[in-house]
């Protein structure tokens, strides 16, 4: 690869590597698992602008980093320009981050049903004003965007949208190269983001999607141009995936995969990572099991031994599970193959009500509490 970095505003990437924002996933003890394994940008999950300016617990908490963590990359929700400048005002003011990253790509109907995440990019005035806002309040802090494709295929507005992120000052944009229609379904349109590299020439370029193994980051790249690739399910289970990327960024061929021993010393550490974060050790172990499956594929006995560890409360409690494993058991040839995350397949994507009537409105649509976080 002749790339071998990509600066975010003042932050040079080394290698180009961002991990992507996922709801009840990426937070403090993840992302420090992560950053263990290897380096790049690593964000935070989903937050909601609104409630950070009104004081809500969860969001603050959400907002936390970890004494280690830099840059403290955070990534925002919002429909309301006023609310999101606010916000970014307030993260700025606190010194509580050095990169903000504004979500205009979240699929799902609790977010789309208000206008937000992946709606936003069809009223390309709103969009404006909330980037707008957003990099005005945020001063010599980067702002990033990340967006979808569009609504659906008769509604593809990612080249407008790279055009609007560049105009206003955004420090780089990450494209998912799916619709919001196709949530996680099928593959991801790598030609998109090479197209939208065509359009976007002042600024990064990140690609995001369907990034299994290290080596498909080097196969995006080479394709489409981009300046640098996001992950997100692909590293679902594998922390490990940064420590590849670093390989193959560096030329070398990536380090054999973890023993199933080392995969339950990983499991046992990001288990104490949760406890040590949330100080509940019955609430940490249920936000466990979003990852206990994950860790486990491929190996033998696998569906058993998932059953079991759904039902995990106490760290003691896991430790007996993973007590009968074979720990030298070498890790799954195929285990990339098997795909991770969310399965919902397509859907018609739900937006208010004659959201679609006036796309030149940019009036921020009405909304009644929006998520804390929202996928």
């Amino acid at each position: 690869m002749s790339i071998q970095s990509t600066r975010i505003g003042p932050f040079e990437l080394s290698p180009p590597v961002v991990l992507a924002p996922m709801a009840g996933i990426t937070n403090y003890p993840f992302r420090s698992l992560c950053r263990r394994f290897g380096a790049a940008l690593f964000v935070s999950e989903m937050i909601t602008a609104r409630a950070l300016v009104e004081g809500a617990h969860k969001a603050h908490r959400l907002a936390g980093f970890g004494p280690e963590e830099h840059p403290r990359s955070l990534q925002l929700y919002g429909v309301d320009p006023f609310f999101v400048g606010e916000a970014v005002r307030w993260l700025v003011e606190e010194g509580l981050v050095d990169h903000i990253d504004l979500n205009f790509g979240c699929p799902v109907r609790k977010v789309t049903k208000k206008g937000g995440g992946a709606a936003i990019p069809v009223k390309p005035r709103l969009l404006r004003s909330i980037v707008r806002a957003a990099v005005a309040a945020a001063g010599q802090v980067p702002v990033t965007i990340k967006f979808r494709m569009g609504i659906n295929d008769d509604l593809l507005t990612f080249l407008e949208t790279g055009r609007i992120a560049e105009a206003e000052g955004c420090a780089a944009v990450t494209l998912h190269a799916r619709t919001a229609a196709q949530l996680y379904d099928g593959h991801a349109r790598w030609e998109a983001i090479g197209e939208l590299k065509q359009v976007v020439s002042t600024i990064p370029v990140f690609g995001n999607g369907d990034i299994w193994v290290a080596e498909d980051a080097i196969r995006m790249m080479e394709a489409t141009a981009c300046d640098g690739v996001a992950i997100g399910r692909g590293c679902l289970g594998r922390p490990w995936l940064f420590r590849d990327l670093a390989d193959v960024f560096a030329g070398r061929a990536p380090s054999p995969g973890p023993t199933f021993g080392e995969v339950a010393d990983t499991m046992e550490e990001h288990a104490q990572l949760l406890v040590d974060w949330f100080g509940d050790e019955r609430l940490s172990l249920l936000a466990f099991r979003k990852h206990a499956g994950w860790y486990t594929k491929g190996f033998s006995s696998s569906a058993r031994l998932r059953d079991r560890l759904m039902r995990v409360e106490t760290l003691t409690e896991l430790a007996g599970v993973l007590d009968g494993i074979d720990r030298a058991e070498s890790y799954p040839a195929n285990a990339h193959l098997m795909r991770r995350g969310k399965r919902q397949g397509t859907q018609k994507v739900v937006l208010p009500r004659g959201y679609l009537d006036d796309l030149d409105d940019d009036t921020p649509p009405y909304d009644e509490g929006e998520p804390v976080s929202g996928g």
